[in-house]
Parts: C-alpha cells; sequence; structure tokens
C-alpha cells in the first residue's frame, strides 16, 4: 500500500506528539455539501449511491477537496447490514430510514446468518479498497458500523423512534431473544469491520446512536457488552501498522470511565459532556474525540472560532485529543461554516503541541 502522508489522526490515536489537533468529521460527506446533493440525484435514491463503489468513492473524496481534514470516512449507511438480513431498508423524505419487515418474534431473530448478510456487502468492501487507492496515501481511511444495540432498535422499531418502546419490552421482557439478536449482530459487525480493515481501513468507528437511550445497567448489558465483543474479535494491525477502534455512544458520557475500559482506543464525546473534566477522569487512557455542538456550525464564523477556541482550551496541551463534532452535521449547515471551524483548529490548535 501507498505510504502515509498524513498520519497526524493515527498519530493521536496512538496519543503520541503531533503538530496541531487533527480533525475530521462525522458525516463529512453529506447533504451539506452541494456536490453530494448533485450526485445523490445523478445516484437517483440514497441506497442506489451506497451501493455504487464508485459513487461512494467520490462523495467519501468531496469534503477532503474542500478542506483540509485529517482523515477520511467511508461513505456508507449504519443500516447495511440489518438492510443485508433481508428486512428491506428504504428511505423516506423527511422520515428517515425505515424497514419493511421489522422483526416480531424470536422465530425470525433465529432465522437471521450474520455470515451471510456480510457476504452480500461486498458493494461496501469494493467502495474501501477503490477509497484507499484514490486516496494515494494523503489521509487514513476510517470504517464503521453501528453498535448492536443500535442496530436492533431499527431492526426491532421498523424505523427511528422516541421511546424504543418495542425494543426495551423485548429487552426486559424476552431478554434471551434480544441477546440472541444483539449476539448475531456483534458476529455480522465483527466480521464486517475486520472485511472493512482487509480491504483498506485503517481505523475502525463503532456508532452507537441508541446506547444513550439505556438506563446505567442495562447499558453495560445490552450495549457496551456487545461492543466490547466487537473488539475482542477485530484484526488489530493490517500493513505492519496498528488499527485503531473508536467507540461513540451519544449520550453515554455517564459512563465515561466504563467505556475507557472497553478496549477502544479513543471514546468519542457529544456535545453534552466537557471535553476538560472528561480528560480529567480518563487520563491517557484513551485519546477523545469531539466534541463541539453540530448546531454550533449555524452560528457567525467568530462564534464558530470562539467555540473552537473553547473547546481546544478545555483540553488543554499535549495529544490525544481529536476534535469533532459531537455528532453527525446537519443538513443546512453553510459549508462555509464548516471552512470555518476547519481553519480555527489549525490555526489556534498548534500552541497546545509545542
Amino acid at each position: 500500500m501507498t505510504e502515509l502522508i498524513n498520519d497526524r489522526f493515527l498519530r493521536a490515536l496512538r496519543r503520541e506528539p503531533v503538530d496541531r489537533t487533527p480533525l475530521w468529521m462525522m458525516r463529512q460527506a453529506g447533504r451539506y455539501l452541494p456536490e453530494y446533493r448533485a450526485t445523490r440525484a445523478d445516484a437517483g435514491s440514497f441506497m442506489a449511491l451506497c451501493s455504487n463503489p464508485e459513487l461512494a468513492c467520490e462523495v467519501t473524496l468531496q469534503p477532503l477537496r474542500r478542506y483540509a481534514m485529517d482523515a477520511a470516512i467511508l461513505f456508507s449507511d449504519i443500516l447495511t447490514i440489518p438492510d443485508a438480513m433481508g428486512l428491506g431498508l428504504y428511505f423516506t423524505e423527511g422520515e428517515g430510514p425505515k424497514f419493511e419487515r421489522p422483526l416480531k418474534n424470536h422465530a425470525e431473530i433465529k432465522a437471521l446468518e450474520p455470515q451471510r448478510a456480510v457476504s452480500e456487502l461486498r458493494y461496501v468492501m469494493d467502495a474501501v479498497s477503490l477509497i484507499r487507492r484514490e486516496l494515494k496515501g494523503s489521509v487514513p481511511l476510517i470504517g464503521f458500523s453501528g453498535s448492536p444495540w443500535t442496530l436492533a432498535t431499527y431492526m426491532i422499531e421498523g424505523g427511528s423512534s422516541k421511546d424504543f418502546a418495542k425494543t426495551k419490552r423485548m429487552a426486559f421482557n424476552e431478554p434471551e431473544a434480544m441477546h440472541m439478536l444483539l449476539g448475531k449482530l456483534a458476529e455480522a459487525v465483527a466480521l464486517y469491520l475486520s472485511e472493512q480493515i482487509a480491504q483498506g481501513a485503517q481505523i475502525v468507528q463503532i456508532f452507537d446512536t441508541w446506547g444513550g437511550a439505556l438506563s446505567h445497567g442495562a447499558y453495560r448489558e445490552f450495549s457496551l457488552r456487545y461492543m466490547q465483543e466487537i473488539i475482542q474479535r477485530l484484526p488489530r494491525e493490517a500493513d505492519g501498522r496498528p488499527v485503531p477502534v473508536i467507540v461513540f455512544t451519544k449520550g453515554g458520557g455517564q459512563w465515561l470511565e466504563t467505556i475507557a475500559d472497553c478496549g477502544a482506543d479513543a471514546v468519542g464525546l457529544d456535545w453534552t459532556t466537557d471535553i476538560g473534566e472528561a480528560r480529567a477522569r480518563v487520563g491517557d487512557k484513551v485519546t477523545l474525540q469531539g466534541n463541539m455542538d453540530p448546531a454550533m456550525l449555524f452560528a457567525q464564523p467568530e462564534r464558530i472560532r470562539a467555540e473552537v477556541a473553547s473547546i481546544l482550551e478545555r483540553f488543554g496541551s499535549g495529544s490525544g485529543h481529536i476534535f469533532n463534532l459531537g455528532h453527525g452535521i446537519t443538513p443546512g449547515v453553510d459549508p462555509d461554516h464548516v471552512l470555518a471551524m476547519v481553519d480555527a483548529v489549525i490555526e489556534l490548535s498548534p500552541q497546545y503541541h509545542r
């Protein structure tokens, strides 16, 4: 493989010295970019875009042409695994992802085949391989998956949910069925991420979008346990380099110390956790990623710059910080406001790395 030109992100994940704080942005290839919207229109649908390796590569590279990001992230969706398991993923305008055949009972869960599902996702692996080749070593490539718990919520609810009533009913009334589902999903995610690594992903992130909807004990039982299982099953080296793992639980700041012990190299923070306090709580055990409120990008550039300055100051000096949003960028953000954030990180962070 081509030698990596910019390894700032990987060095920060190892908590090694860097010249400035690296940054990337969750959903950095997405609807806020006019060039993305044009490519999406040409594809005809979101899933057609995801399942076309050439187009997925194109939208992955689009933000890197505008911004000095320190990593690329595979353009895909967290729900590819449930779709490959036969649940019939589709998207409705303004309502997000839906499944034609959500899971209803123990028998349907038992019939799920993790290995077969991952074999159906060859288009993702082709995209990873193509993106890695087209990056030409400019920046590292992040692969990703949804967490078992997050995938399970969509598979049971049939889409997004405000209260996760069906999912929690199964977890608390039929724990055997829920653990069977989560176990199968952990197997599928481990296989899926392992294959992404084999095809060229240099870092992987597990998105636990809905882990924060659980109570303290339930989070450990139904979410964190299965992410730990995945991490234990992943190859931790490729191309002679370590392959770091990032875990991001939205709403998980209260469990930071526990998450930091899960085996991941980095923990993503949403905007509700103070990054300075987070660093004091976990020390140098893990790298911290985050955590500007995505809505701050609707503010004027000078306000964005001030927020970047505050987050950098709160984290303080030394390595182990990856600047990111506290969740994915919101559609409708002015691309120039993203540039203001990127420029601020590049200009203001070197003083913390002398």
